[in-house]
């Protein structure tokens, strides 16, 4: 991966936990855009932009506390 490549992550959660993970998101503008990939298996996926990378690991660590989530790699 080169340095400006643009960051995917995939997270699996409760479906109840979705609206909830984006709002929180969507409160730091920019950081990551989250965009439910299945609806029915509760997986979102985070596009990252490598300049906010580490502000994003740091901002799901704070969430593990609210919200129940795993990583899903592939």
């Amino acid at each position: 991966m080169k340095e400006n490549d643009i960051i995917t992550k995939k997270l699996r959660l409760e479906r109840k936990d979705i609206a909830y993970v984006k709002f929180i998101l969507e409160g730091y503008e920019g950081i990551a855009l989250a965009t439910t990939i299945d609806n029915i298996e509760s997986i979102i996926q985070l596009t990252i932009v490598p300049d906010f990378k580490s502000d994003v690991e740091m901002l799901l660590t704070a969430l593990r506390k609210e919200v129940d989530f795993s990583e899903i790699v592939e």
